[in-house]
């Protein structure tokens, strides 16, 4: 049976779906056959970020109302080979319960090795959807105040619902950028502001984040891919060594 890990954020903008996508293209390069299933209504981006929006047909929320079965809504990347994508509702009114993404998530992850819910930002009802399935969570921040802080309410309301292995991703870390800012003394304050043990550190990328625009995988020579590929492996259960004295970790 498939671990289910939603990735969540307490402030938008962090770069949250993009980890998703991300990680989930590092996770198939282990081998995994992986799923993402896009939990923010109205506002879904997976299937761009993965170049798939073109073939959308159906939707998480038609497999719920019986208008098709659940392989009709999910999609293969092509680009991606064993990695497939299940897509958020156009409007947020056809947002599902997370009684019935519990149902449902039961049922897929017995397809796959891994399934990533990609939460809508915040704690509120598509929070609770996202995080109804999920066995573990990853916080994703930014390394400045105001994504920090947020970190706090989401992890309690994580815990408030049962998942108790919470770990932290920080994205689009530029070194002289968060020298400059000068909040924090080093990446160790920004760990203990959020709460969380940290799984890993994403530099920021121009090349990763042009990939994401243009529909193409995070791979290669982009230089996020490494830090992507060090995250899948301690997701997958890898001794990972962290190093904080390097900006890719």
């Amino acid at each position: 049976m498939g671990k289910v890990t939603v990735i969540t954020s307490g402030k938008g903008g962090t770069g949250k779906s993009t980890v998703t996508a991300g990680l989930g293209t590092a996770l198939v390069r282990r081998g995994n056959r992986v799923l993402l299933i896009d939990c923010d209504a109205g506002m879904r981006g997976i299937d761009l970020m993965l170049g798939v929006s073109g073939e959308l047909v159906f939707d998480i929320a038609d497999i719920i109302n019986g208008n098709c079965p659940p392989a009709s809504a999910i999609y293969p990347c092509k680009t991606v080979p064993e990695l497939y994508i299940l897509p958020a509702p156009q409007n947020v009114r056809d947002e599902i319960s997370p009684s019935v993404m519990k149902q449902l998530t039961e049922v897929l992850k017995g397809y796959y090795d891994h399934i990533l819910i990609d939460c809508p930002a915040g704690i509120g009802i598509g929070f609770e959807t996202a995080a109804a399935p999920a066995d573990r969570a990853v916080l994703v921040t930014n390394a400045e105040p105001l994504s920090v802080r947020g970190c706090d309410k989401v992890r309690r309301k994580l815990q408030y619902c049962s998942i108790e292995d919470i770990s932290l991703v920080i994205n689009r870390f530029n070194e002289r950028k968060f020298r400059k800012m000068n909040v924090y003394a080093d990446l160790d304050a920004v760990i203990d502001e959020a709460g969380a043990r940290l799984l890993g550190v994403i530099p920021e990328d121009s090349a990763a984040a042009n990939a994401s625009q243009k529909g193409l995988p995070i791979e290669g020579r982009i230089k996020a891919a490494g830090a992507f590929d060090r995250i899948a492996a301690r997701l997958d259960g890898e001794n990972c060594p962290l190093n904080l004295k390097q900006s890719i970790i």
